[in-house]
């Protein structure tokens, strides 16, 4: 059984139905291959059936798109370049240019060091392919375009994409801590909390980028920002054009209460932080929504909390997803179908409650869908779907991972409570445990049996000094560790 809702304004009736597909499961896209905190997969735009798979800690690599493969090319390495300390920063983002088959461009967002009182500062750069080799990029070839500062570490966005305009677009988070502190997503003469989108295929040391003269507020003479495209966003993570439609889906990540799906237009004013979801923010009194576009589909933090956009499916290996969309949260590992009829969600169902953290989707040349997992320090792999039941043990790619995950705690940094999420792959003993930089014990959280699967325990640092500390994992299987960071 499924779920199909009828969508009213903030307002979703759902009623039970038959949803006819196959059985869903993910296997390993890649089984010889692991991947060190993935966070983008996108298809060779030569038309070669490859894929590049961007990696946050500076380096892309490409490899065929085949089971089977075992190794991969280095494609690109610019760690020395990011500032990547935080969660949330690093290289974000990847997109080849409309004509790479003839100029050989493409285009990155990460995240460099800057000076006080900047975190860090938003880059987007052109660089080359290495001429005769297509599975390599030249490092010294950048061409900064774009550079935006950050005040905070987190919430730097970080997809870029062109769109069926060829114009590259943008997504801009509001430059992090909590609540917006400095409004910017509504500021109009600030550039985060947006979507951008400014037209780049003839930048030259002189002149990086134009501003397309459709852009809403191109011209204008009140200071807007003339780069933007919609506004009022918090951190749209992960986005992606519908080609058919030319449709802009984003996953719009929560503060405390909802997570959103938007499908963003031109000139939207998207509600962050007046709006979170199709809810007010505190304090409500006076709050009025005119003018602001509500989300196509919004959820609790019950259900997650941090929402991945995904795509609207349009490959041929199942069929019955075709010109859904298809979306996850990495707090939960839950995975969504979503659909919409003359801009009425008519489904909205479950998928499939996973495992893994959703770190993003990506697609290849024949439009199926890939998942990719994602840990701070272990490595991980890239999931697609599967209209077959799950592989015994030993017979094939696994469902699930055969290892204890200890997961990046959320929020982080935090003040003054914060989650751990952690999955045991077997049923036992289990311990959870903080501990400050000399390694003295401060908590115990967890301290018993825990069956299988994956549980959460929340941390109160109200009782502690602010600082850094490490959560400890320990089960039968060995002991994982992870730093905190608790802020007054």
């Amino acid at each position: 059984m499924g779920r199909v809702c009828l969508c009213g304004v903030g307002l979703f009736l759902c009623l039970s139905a038959v949803v006819r597909s196959q059985p869903l499961t993910l296997v390993n896209a890649f089984p010889n291959l692991t991947f060190t905190k993935p966070v983008l997969l996108i298809a060779a735009p030569d038309g070669t059936d490859r894929v590049f798979v961007v990696q946050q800690n500076g380096v892309i690599r490409v490899f065929p798109n085949d089971s089977t493969v075992s190794e991969t090319s280095l494609f690109l390495d610019i760690g020395s370049r990011l500032s990547s300390s935080a969660n949330e920063q690093g290289l974000l983002g990847l997109a080849f240019h409309p004509d790479f088959a003839t100029n050989g461009f493409f285009f990155v967002n990460y995240t460099a060091p800057t000076a006080p009182p900047n975190a860090c500062r938003t880059v987007i750069s052109r660089f080359s392919v290495a001429p005769g080799n297509p599975d390599s990029a030249l490092a010294s070839s950048e061409l900064p375009i774009l550079e935006v500062e950050q005040p905070y570490a987190n919430h730097n966005g970080g997809m870029i994409a062109f769109g069926p305009d060829n114009c590259l677009y943008i997504g801009m988070g509001d430059g992090g801590d909590g609540n917006d502190p400095g409004n910017v997503a509504q500021n109009r003469t600030s550039l985060l909390g947006k979507f951008l989108r400014i037209d780049i295929r003839d930048s030259t040391i002189l002149r990086r980028y134009v501003i397309p003269q459709d852009n809403p507020y191109a011209g204008n003479t009140q200071g807007f920002r003339e780069e933007i495209w919609a506004y009022g966003f918090r951190n749209p993570w992960r986005w992606s054009f519908d080609v058919p439609t030319g449709e802009l889906w984003a996953g719009d990540v929560g503060q405390g209460a909802r997570e959103e799906i938007d499908v963003v237009e031109k000139g939207g004013n998207y509600g962050w932080k007046i709006m979170e979801g199709t809810i007010c923010r505190p304090p409500t009194t006076g709050c009025s929504t005119t003018g602001l576009i509500l989300p196509v589909k919004d959820y609790p933090r019950s259900l997650g909390y941090s929402v991945t956009g995904g795509y609207v499916y349009r490959g041929t290996r199942r069929p019955d997803l075709g010109g859904a969309y298809i979306y996850g949260d990495y707090g939960s590992g839950r995975i969504w179908l979503l659909r919409r009829s003359g801009g009425a969600v008519v489904a909205d169902t479950l998928l499939l409650d996973s495992p893994y953290s959703i770190s993003s989707f990506g697609v290849d040349r024949e439009n199926e869908l890939y998942l990719l997992a994602y840990s701070r320090d272990l490595p991980t792999s890239i999931y697609r779907f599967s209209s077959s039941t799950p592989t015994a043990a030993g017979s094939g790619p696994a469902l699930y991972p055969d290892r204890d995950v200890l997961e990046q705690n959320y929020p982080n940094p935090f003040n003054p409570s914060t989650t751990i999420m952690f999955e045991v792959a077997g049923a036992g003993p289990v311990r959870v445990s903080v501990h400050d930089v000399l390694g003295r014990e401060v908590e115990v959280l967890v301290d018993g049996f825990r069956p299988a699967g994956r549980h959460s325990v929340a941390f109160d640092g109200s009782r502690v000094a602010s600082g850094v500390y490490y959560y400890r994992l320990q089960t039968t299987r060995g002991s994982q560790s992870r730093p905190l960071v608790l802020t007054r």
